[in-house]
C-alpha cells in the first residue's frame, strides 16, 4: 500500500494524537517522524475516560484490547445528589463489541502508545519544536529547534491546545475561558466502586472514575471566576474546601486528599478553528484544531478519530490538497458538535449552580443523545471530489 504524494511526514507533538498518527500512518506504509518538545516523556493528568468510539478508533491501530486489559471497563454511571442520595443509574450508550466506558490511567495509555511507536521504529526528536515552516507546493521545509532542517510531504500539527504549528499557520486565536476548573486526584479503588459515580452538588460536580482493579480518580468541576492562579503547595487544601458540601463516598475521598503534588488542576478553555485546519501541506489535528471542555469525555476520542480518518483517506492516493479537503469534510461537523455541546453543558452547569436552572433531566438526555451520535460510524467511503 503506497501513496505517491506522501512519502515523508513530520508529526509535531508526541501526545495521544501524535503517537496514534505515527502508528496509523505506519499501518498504511507511510513512515513518520515525531518532534516532541518535552525532553522526557512527562504525561500530564491522572486518568481518562474512553467511550466506545474511542476504543473503536484505537482498534483501527490494534490498541483497543490493550487499553481494556490495562484499564477497567464498566457499563455506565450511578448519579447522586451532592449529599449522597442515590438518584438513578445511567447506562452509557454502547457499540457492539465495546463496553459503555473504559477508564484508564493516562500514563498507561501513553505507555501503550509509545510502546507501539517504538515497535515500528518511529524516529522521535525529544526536546524539539518547530522554529519555522516554509510551506511550498512541493513540500514543507521545516527548521527544527535541534538544528535539523528537512523537507516533508506533509506536516501534522498535533501539538495541543497551545499549538505552535497553529500559531505559525494562522497566528494567534482566542481560547475561551469557561469560568470552570477541573481538579483530579488518584485514589485507591474500593471493590464496591464497580462503575463510575457522579455527585451533583449545589456549587460543584464530583465524580469517581475507576482506572484499574485498585485505582480510581476523583474528578471535580468547580466554578472558578476570573481564572485564578493557585499556589501549588495549597492545592490539596483548596480541593478539600471545594468538596465540603458533599456526602457519601465523596466525603470519604475528601479525607484522603493529603498530597498537593498529586492534585492536578486545570482551568477549562475551549476553542475551535472555524476555517480550514490546514494551509498548504500542513494540517492541524486534535486539540490543536478543536480544544473542548471535558464534560463529554470526548477530547481524546475525537483526536484519535482525526488521525485514523486522515490515514484512511491517505490510503486512497488522492493528492495532498484533495486529501485535506476530504479530511475537513469528514471531521469538521463531528468535532464542532463536541465543542459546542460541551460548551452548552458548561453553561447549564453554571446556571444550575447559580440557581437559574433546575431541569437536570434535560442535561442527562442531552448527554445521552450526544454520546449516541458519537457512536455512529466515523469511517465512511472516500469518494474523489469532482472538479
Amino acid at each position: 500500500m503506497t501513496n505517491q504524494y506522501v512519502k515523508k511526514v513530520l508529526i509535531v507533538g508526541g501526545g495521544i494524537s501524535g503517537l496514534a498518527a505515527a502508528i496509523a500512518l505506519h499501518k498504511i506504509g507511510i513512515e513518520a517522524e515525531i518532534a516532541e518538545k518535552q525532553l522526557e516523556w512527562d504525561v500530564y493528568g491522572v486518568g481518562i475516560i474512553q467511550p466506545p468510539n474511542a476504543l473503536r478508533a484505537l482498534n483501527e491501530i490494534g490498541l483497543a484490547e490493550a487499553c481494556m486489559e490495562q484499564g477497567t471497563s464498566y457499563s455506565g454511571f450511578d448519579y447522586y445528589t451532592g449529599t449522597g442520595h442515590f438518584m438513578f443509574y445511567g447506562p452509557s450508550p454502547t457499540i457492539q463489541g465495546y463496553p459503555g466506558v473504559n477508564g484508564i490511567s493516562r500514563k498507561k495509555l501513553h505507555h501503550i502508545l509509545i510502546h507501539a511507536v517504538q515497535e515500528i521504529g518511529t524516529k522521535i526528536y525529544m526536546g524539539t519544536t518547530v522554529n519555522q515552516l516554509d510551506n511550498k507546493a512541493e513540500g514543507v521545509t521545516v527548521e527544527l529547534s535541534n538544528g535539523i532542517t528537512a523537507t516533508y510531504d506533509l506536516v501534522i500539527g498535533s501539538d495541543g491546545s497551545n499549538s505552535k504549528i497553529r500559531q505559525l499557520l494562522f497566528g494567534d486565536i482566542i481560547q475561551q475561558y469557561s469560568g470552570q476548573g477541573v481538579w483530579r486526584y488518584t485514589l485507591p479503588r474500593p471493590k464496591e466502586v464497580d462503575k463510575g459515580l457522579f455527585y451533583y452538588g449545589q456549587k460543584a460536580k464530583a465524580g469517581l472514575v475507576p482506572m484499574s482493579d485498585d485505582e480510581m480518580y476523583l474528578l471535580v468541576t468547580t466554578h472558578e471566576p476570573d481564572n485564578p492562579r493557585f499556589p501549588n503547595d495549597q492545592l490539596h487544601v483548596l480541593l478539600q474546601e471545594r468538596l465540603a458540601e458533599f456526602g457519601g463516598i465523596i466525603a470519604e475521598a475528601r479525607n484522603m486528599i493529603v498530597d498537593p503534588s498529586l492534585v492536578v488542576y486545570r482551568p477549562i478553555f475551549s476553542h475551535f478553528v472555524e476555517g480550514p485546519w490546514y494551509k498548504g501541506n500542513v494540517v492541524l489535528v486534535g486539540d490543536a484544531a478543536h480544544g473542548t471542555a471535558p464534560h463529554l469525555g470526548q477530547g481524546a476520542s475525537i483526536a484519535i478519530e482525526d488521525v485514523i480518518v486522515l490515514a484512511d483517506i491517505l490510503k486512497h492516493d488522492l493528492d495532498i490538497q484533495e486529501t485535506l479537503r476530504v479530511f475537513m469534510d469528514k471531521r469538521y461537523d463531528r468535532c464542532k458538535l463536541i465543542v459546542d455541546h460541551s460548551n452548552q453543558l458548561v453553561e447549564w452547569e453554571l446556571l444550575t449552580w447559580s440557581g437559574k436552572m433546575n431541569d437536570g433531566g434535560r442535561i442527562g438526555a442531552f448527554v445521552n443523545e450526544t454520546l449516541i451520535k458519537m457512536n455512529e460510524p466515523f469511517l465512511t467511503e472516500v469518494n474523489r471530489p469532482i472538479g
